[in-house]
């Protein structure tokens, strides 16, 4: 047996996957974790058993690398690409520049683009979009270099740049088609700012040829436009803005949901776009509040205002550009993230601005159930000032300083770019009073929730700067901050559990929705329409079960009312950061990281 059959051999009898490490009640707890048919699998690795699994493991990493430099093809000789003065990459230089990417995991996309790849012809193109930082540069590396060696030879890519037209393009994959290149992958294809006029070429004309295409962008919403004109009914799409909690712990090998709250909607610096020279800076995607702010700037108003200009000639829509082109869109978009509600309603753009963490936080500090930590400490600080600098930081203005008469025509025309972004979704509210149907409000989240909880880190930032807070001891100043941070905390993964548990059943089946009551609600209701039944969820972020917690799942008065409207109720349970557990008072408590890993196992 050779030495590439014994590694073989010796792979099949060693673990997949990595080992998690969970923080729950204060104790850590070890895990095996896999991906199955593009699903999280987890097993419990026993105290006694850790240090062999984890041996295992490690050589498991060293076998596969070990067998992939064994299995290394001679390097391809470099060919030369004939594609005018558009710069395609190819042969041994194509394999450099992917190598790295396919030792990454795969986000769960993936799939899509290898079924189009090598699945049966078509004349459609695929096209991949999503915001900065969200792996589409990786995407389209991975799939080069998981190809064989006849396939990668008649691939080529471009990275497309500002002030390339259209027309190159084309010139370029003329060349390259009548050389032999069959497998086409443009990055970055929004740069090129008559691609949304003139984008149907790929498909009706190459396509149509026999050319797989696969094309990206940061720019979503020109690939948005484009759908509905110019490319519509010829793409398959990926959208990459979204990132679950279970792709974003399998890809970054993390189960902290507070590291979700904190960093989620990107693939952070350093770990996983190769192509993005900015992504190595430690100050780039949510890790401080004005790398947000600039975030939010260039890769969602930027993003807005490059597709209102570049389509028919900046005709369409407007409203939106004059509040690009006065520095305002930024502000109006931050309002209402910051908002507790997400609210799109003009007085969220137009009242003086007022911190909703800070407000929430100022009431339940002088409402303490504990009289010992009560404080009015909010109540005392220079409030006026804090407002100021956290307005500073995240490029808020007041109405009076704007140039900009803000309209009900921007706030409708930011939810509707906002929604074609990915970047809200709306987890209907109803109530115990009224029908079912004919009462449903909506109740907007962000789904990208590091964009948001910077936003609380900077109003913590200003708030240090205060004076009279300054002079409290650090003991305090934590207890503050901490509820400051908990709080948003809170409703941040209220807000997570609600969007995966929508995302994640099947539509046609269950309903997902809030559920509100005189005097009350219930965070989270599943209703299985097939079986008429339900399960009632409340959602914390503690680590450790509270009775007070579950009043709302024992009140038999309200939850008699809700059988009578969506059936026999099949569970009662609490989604928290603490261990999985039945309480004395019968009520389940769920890791919210497992259960969000395993939605569809619930």
């Amino acid at each position: 047996m050779d030495r590439i059959e014994q590694i073989k051999k010796e792979l099949e009898d060693l673990p997949k996957g990595y080992i998690s490490n969970k923080n729950i009640g204060g104790k850590v707890r070890h895990y095996l974790q896999w991906n199955e048919n593009g699903k999280i699998k987890s097993k419990y690795i026993k105290d006694d058993e850790y240090e062999e699994i984890k041996a295992k493991i490690e050589r498991r990493k060293e076998l596969t690398a070990l067998l992939k430099t064994l299995e290394k093809p001679e390097p391809t000789p470099k060919r030369s690409t004939v594609a005018g003065s558009i710069n395609a990459i190819t042969g041994a230089q194509l394999d450099r520049l992917v190598a790295e990417s396919v030792k990454l995991d795969t986000r769960t996309c993936f799939s899509d683009i290898e079924e189009y790849l090598y699945g049966p012809w078509s004349p459609r193109i695929m096209v991949v979009y999503g915001l900065r930082r969200t792996g589409k540069t990786t995407l389209l590396f991975q799939a080069i270099g998981k190809m064989d060696d006849d396939a990668r030879k008649k691939a080529f890519y471009i990275k497309a740049q500002k002030g390339q037209t259209m027309s190159e393009l084309y010139d370029a994959i003329d060349r390259l088609f009548k050389a032999g290149y069959v497998y086409a992958f443009i990055d970055e294809i929004t740069f090129i700012e008559d691609f949304i006029d003139t984008a149907a070429v790929l498909s009706d004309i190459y396509a149509a040829s026999g050319m797989k295409i696969v094309i990206s962008g940061t720019d979503s919403l020109g690939f948005w436009l484009a759908e509905r004109n110019e490319l519509y009914d010829r793409t398959f799409t990926i959208h990459t803005t979204r990132i679950s909690f279970a792709e974003h712990a399998r890809l970054l090998h993390t189960d902290d949901v507070d590291d979700y709250i904190r960093y989620g909607g990107t693939l952070r610096a350093g770990e996983y776009d190769f192509d993005d020279t900015e992504l190595r800076d430690e100050s780039v995607s949510f890790r401080n509040d004005e790398s947000t702010r600039r975030y939010i700037d260039s890769a969602i108003c930027r993003n807005i205002q490059h597709s209102l200009k570049c389509y028919e000639n900046g005709t369409r829509f407007m409203h939106l550009k004059e509040l690009y082109d006065a520095g305002e869109l930024t502000n109006a978009i931050n309002r209402i993230i910051e908002d507790m509600n997400h609210r799109f309603v003009l007085s969220v753009l137009k009242d003086d601005f007022r911190s909703s963490d800070f407000s929430l936080a100022e009431k339940n500090l002088v409402r303490e159930r504990n009289a010992a930590l009560r404080t009015n400490i909010l109540q005392k600080v220079d409030r006026e000032k804090i407002t100021n600098r956290l307005m500073q930081i995240l490029d808020i203005q007041n109405a009076s300083d704007t140039a900009v008469e803000l309209k009900s025509v921007h706030v409708e025309e930011i939810r509707a770019y906002l929604e074609a972004l990915d970047l809200i979704d709306d987890i209907p509210v109803r109530y115990a009073y009224g029908a079912k149907d004919e009462s449903d409000t909506e109740n907007i989240v962000i789904t990208q929730p590091g964009m948001r909880y910077c936003q609380a880190e900077a109003l913590v930032w200003s708030l240090r700067k205060d004076e009279l807070f300054a002079e409290l001891s650090e003991a305090e100043k934590d207890y503050v901050i901490g509820k400051i941070l908990d709080e948003v905390k809170g409703r941040m993964l209220e807000e997570i559990v609600l969007t995966e548990t929508k995302h994640a059943l099947n539509s046609r089946r269950y309903d997902v929705f809030k559920y509100q009551f005189i005097g009350g609600e219930i965070d989270m209701i599943v209703y299985d329409k097939k079986n008429n039944a339900c399960r009632l969820y409340e959602i914390k972020h503690g680590t450790v079960p509270v009775k007070e917690q579950c009043r709302h799942l024992l009140n038999d008065r309200e939850c008699d009312k809700i059988r009578q409207i969506y059936g026999e109720i099949a569970e009662k349970s609490v989604i928290y950061r603490g261990e999985a557990q039945l309480t004395e008072w019968g009520i389940h408590y769920l890791n919210a990281a497992e259960f969000l890993e395993n939605i569809e196992e619930n």
